[in-house]
C-alpha cells in the first residue's frame, strides 16, 4: 500500500475500524430505543381510540385516519453492516485516506461500496495486474514485458488507442531510466487516471448533479438489457436521498412490463412514476406530461426511461429526437443531459454501442453498469478514449445503494490494486 507508511496503513485502519465498530452499535442502541418509543406511541394511541370509539362517526373518521398516518411508515433502505476487519476493510480505508478522509469521516457506506467496487474489478485485475506482477517479479521492465502488458490491457478490453497511449508513454518513460515492476504499476495508474479524467475535465463538470433553481431532464438511453430502467431506479434513489425532488418518467413504452418494473423503483425509492398504461402509447406524450407534472411541483431533476429497442435504429434515434423536441418547446431553460448506459460484461460490444449512440443521440456522459466480476472492467477507459464520453456513474453491485458518482481515483486503485 502506496498512500501511507505501510507500517501504519494496518494500525490506522484498525483504529478506523474500531470507530466503525463502536459508532454502528451506538445506532444500534439508538434504533432499539426509537423503536421501543414508537410501540409505546401506537399503544396509547390504540387506547386513546379505543376510549373515543363511541363518539359520532366524524370523529371516529378523524381518528382513525390520524391512526392510520402514524403507522403508515416511509420505506427505508437497510444499512450495510460493517463486516470483518480484513484486506478489504483495510485496503478501503486507504483508498479514502488517500483522498483526504481522516478516521472519524469515515463511514460504513463508503468502506462497503469501495469492497464492492473492488471485488467487481477482481476479474479485470487478475487479467493483467497479477499476471504482469507474477512475470516481472523484481525485475525492471524491459521491452519484451511492454508486449506483455499491451496483449494483457487489450485483452481487458482497454481498448487499442488507450492501450497505445499507456504503451508509448511508458516506451518513452524506459527510455529516461529504469522502472521496477511497482514503479511500473504505480505509472500505470497515473496514465489511466489522464485518460478517463480527460473527458470528464473537458466537460467542465467534475461532478454531475443537478443544478438548483432549473429543471434538470436527464435521458437515459442505451440498448436493451444493459440494466437501463435499474440505473434509473437507481439514480432515482440516489437523488431523492441527495435531497434533490425528483420525478420518473416511464417513456419505454415498448417494452413489456418496463413500466411495472420503474414502478417498483419509484416505490423503493419514495419518488413518483409518471406513465401511460395504454400498449405502444407515445414515447413523447409521456415526457410531456411529466414535464407539466414537474413544473407544478418544482422538481429538481426529471429522469426520463427511454426505449432501447425499435423496429430499426432509426426508429430508435426518431425517438430520441421527438422527446428532445417536447423538451426544448415546453421547458427551453432545462438543462439536458443524455446518458448512455453501458453493460461492462459486455466489452468490445459495449463500445461499439457508445460510437454508434454517440453518433445519432447527443450523448453527454456514461453509466457503466454491471461491474460485478466481469473481467471487462477496461472498456470504461476505451469509452472515454475513443468515444470521449466522460463517466459519470459506475455500478458495482444489485442493490438500490450499489450506483454511485464516478470516482476516477477509487476506479483505477480498484482496478490496479496490488495483490
Amino acid at each position: 500500500m502506496t498512500y501511507t507508511n505501510s507500517d501504519n496503513s494496518s494500525e490506522w485502519a484498525a483504529q478506523a475500524y474500531a470507530l466503525l465498530k463502536k459508532r454502528q452499535q451506538e445506532q444500534k442502541q439508538e434504533l432499539l430505543k426509537h423503536e421501543e418509543q414508537k410501540q409505546e406511541l401506537l399503544k396509547h394511541e390504540e387506547q386513546k381510540q379505543e376510549l373515543l370509539k363511541h363518539e359520532e362517526q366524524k370523529q371516529e373518521l378523524i381518528n382513525s385516519s390520524s391512526k392510520k398516518n402514524l403507522q403508515r411508515q416511509p420505506k427505508t433502505i437497510a444499512e450495510p453492516e460493517l463486516g470483518e476487519f480484513d484486506d478489504n476493510f483495510t485496503w478501503s480505508a486507504m483508498v479514502l485516506a488517500a483522498q483526504g478522509k481522516k478516521i472519524n469521516q469515515i463511514s460504513i457506506d463508503e468502506i462497503d461500496w469501495l469492497t464492492k467496487l473492488r471485488r467487481g474489478l477482481e476479474e479485470t485485475r487478475k487479467g493483467f495486474v497479477t499476471e504482469l506482477l507474477d512475470k516481472l517479479g523484481d525485475d525492471p521492465l524491459t521491452p519484451e514485458s511492454l508486449d506483455d502488458l499491451e496483449t494483457l490491457l487489450i485483452r481487458a478490453d482497454v481498448g487499442i488507442y488507450s492501450t497505445d497511449k499507456v504503451i508509448d508513454s511508458l516506451r518513452k518513460k524506459l527510455n529516461e531510466e529504469v522502472v521496477g515492476g511497482e514503479a511500473g504499476i504505480k505509472f500505470l495508474k497515473k496514465e489511466l487516471k489522464l485518460i478517463i479524467d480527460k473527458p470528464i475535465k473537458n466537460s467542465g463538470t467534475d461532478i454531475l448533479v443537478p443544478q438548483k433553481g432549473k429543471l434538470n431532464v436527464w435521458l437515459l438511453v442505451g440498448v436493451n438489457g444493459v440494466g437501463k430502467t435499474t440505473t434509473l431506479g437507481k439514480l432515482a434513489y440516489l437523488s431523492s436521498r441527495s435531497n434533490y425532488k425528483t420525478l420518473i418518467a416511464a417513456a419505454d413504452t415498448f417494452r413489456a412490463a418496463a413500466v411495472e418494473q420503474l414502478k417498483v423503483w419509484g416505490e423503493r425509492s419514495n419518488v413518483d412514476v409518471i406513465s401511460n398504461q395504454s400498449k405502444n402509447a407515445d414515447p413523447a406524450a409521456v415526457v410531456f406530461d411529466a414535464i407539466n407534472s414537474a413544473k407544478k411541483r418544482n422538481v429538481d431533476l426529471l429522469l426520463v426511461d427511454t426505449a432501447g429497442r425499435l423496429q430499426t435504429k432509426n426508429n430508435l434515434m426518431d425517438e430520441l429526437a421527438k422527446i428532445k423536441k417536447i423538451i426544448d418547446k415546453k421547458v427551453p431553460d432545462a438543462i439536458v443531459e443524455s446518458l448512455l448506459v453501458l453493460d461492462a460484461s459486455q466489452g468490445q460490444n459495449g463500445l461499439k454501442q457508445a460510437q454508434s449512440f454517440a453518433k445519432s443521440a447527443n450523448l453527454s456522459g456514461a453509466i457503466i453498469t454491471k461491474l460485478d466480476g466481469t473481467s471487462r472492467g477496461g472498456v470504461s477507459l476505451a469509452v472515454s478514449e475513443e468515444v470521449n464520453l466522460p463517466i459519470r456513474f459506475i455500478g458495482a453491485g444489485e442493490g438500490i445503494k450499489d450506483l454511485r458518482p464516478f470516482n476516477s481515483f477509487e476506479f483505477v486503485e480498484a482496478m490496479l490494486a496490488d495483490k
